[in-house]
């Protein structure tokens, strides 16, 4: 059986690279795109090469990143105008093969097994992709190459985002000759925690965590321990899909807040947003959930706080005040009375909300029907045509996020 071809195509700087190309004058600078510093949220999400050669990196603070580079020009995010280049990027892609699996906003599987017949060896492909993109979007791009999902995108951290050419390809035969010798944190799916873990058993690098008796990992760390060291030794079954965003595990929607929130009834009228938000888009996907997560994170950098629990409720709901209810429970009862800086919900176990249990003590068809007319008059007028009455007092932020994607302004 003749092996697969994975490209995982991976855009250089994407945010940083979106604002270059559409605004030239900006080319021959370093740019850093960032967050509004007075919502708190001046975190750098992308540095252009030029920025990052002064030691700019991503997620660190734009105040830091200025003492770095002065000159640096800085760019509030536009999310709805890199999303579009994302989608322009993923139809240039699907010029090469139907299957396509975007993994982020900036990077993309691509299945090209059956395209060499047209296209040529992955090599002479991949360098007419990068040609193309460059060519109708002014954006680089590198190209990880492999025989699974798993070796293309180990191939592009590691080695295509390094090289002139912005193309790599690991396989089986030169994984231990390029791959095992980097540092263990160098590898896909090791955080900081697990990097220090790693290191106390004497694991340093790639090639060490891959030779090491899988039985001890896996008594260890379980079935985490398994995949790390499946991912070391280059090993993934999962195919490339269009159907991977289809099965979702749960619906969720946290924000960091403008200010810190000091009192119970301010953090009250947030998590009912939030709550409301939620279950507005498990509606949206025609799914319940039993499961409710609570999370919270204090306002204080020096010194951490927070929670993140959950509760599951007897009966599958996607109503807002359900939810609330239980949600408003969690919160009570673990948070430390200090000032909150970002709170969060989540629904998951999800079923279906095609079938329900009638209740004779609860009108659930009056509540379906009053939900689905909201949420009719929302996506006809616009997500703040219609809102709870706690939204209007200084607190409420359903206005302000209405205006953003993910967090981002449009």
């Amino acid at each position: 059986m003749k092996d697969k071809v994975i490209f995982l195509v991976d855009m250089q700087s994407f945010y940083a690279s979106v604002e270059k190309a559409s605004n030239p004058d900006l080319i021959d600078v370093p740019l850093v795109v960032s967050g509004d510093p007075e919502r708190r949220s001046g975190v750098i999400l992308a540095a252009c090469p030029l920025a990052k050669k002064h030691g700019i990196t991503n997620g660190e603070r734009l105040w830091e990143a200025q003492q770095k580079c002065p000159e640096a020009v800085v760019v509030r995010p536009r999310m709805q105008l890199y999303i579009d280049m994302s989608l322009q990027i993923t139809n240039i892609l699907e010029r090469y093969t139907n299957l396509v699996e975007p993994f982020s906003v900036d990077e993309q599987f691509m299945d090209v097994t059956g395209s060499q017949t047209l296209f040529g060896n992955p090599v002479t492909m991949a360098k007419k992709i990068q040609l193309e993109i460059m060519n109708e979007t002014g954006i680089y791009a590198r190209v990880g190459i492999g025989s699974n999902k798993i070796l293309a995108k180990l191939a592009c951290d590691n080695f295509a985002k390094k090289n002139k050419d912005g193309i790599f390809e690991l396989t089986f035969e030169n994984l231990a000759s390029n791959l095992w010798p980097l540092p263990i944190g160098k590898m896909f799916g090791i955080g900081k925690r697990m990097e220090r873990n790693l290191k106390a058993r004497g694991i340093s690098t790639i090639g060490g965590l891959a030779t090491f008796p899988l039985e001890l990992l896996k008594k260890k760390w379980g079935i985490n321990g398994h995949v790390l060291w499946m991912t070391a030794n280059g090993l993934d079954y999962s195919p490339v899909t269009t159907k991977s965003l289809d099965d979702q595990k749960a619906i969720g929607h946290g924000m960091t807040l403008p200010r810190d929130y000091e009192s119970a009834e301010e953090i009250k009228v947030v998590l009912l947003e939030l709550c409301e938000e939620v279950c507005f888009r498990a509606r949206s996907s025609q799914v319940m959930g039993t499961t409710i997560t609570v999370s919270c994170m204090g306002a204080s950098f020096a010194f951490p706080t927070g929670f993140h629990r959950q509760r599951t409720i007897s009966e599958p709901t996607n109503n807002g005040m359900e939810i609330f209810y239980s949600a408003w429970e969690l919160f009570l009862e673990f948070w430390d009375k200090q000032p909150v800086r970002r709170v969060g919900i989540s629904l998951s176990n999800l079923v279906s909300d095609e079938v329900w249990q009638i209740s004779l003590f609860d009108n659930k068809v009056q509540k379906r029907e009053l939900d689905h007319a909201i949420d009719h008059i929302k996506n006809r007028f616009g997500r703040t045509a219609i809102v709870r009455a706690s939204s209007l007092r200084p607190a409420g932020q359903v206005f302000e996020r209405a205006k953003k994607i993910g967090g981002h302004y449009k």
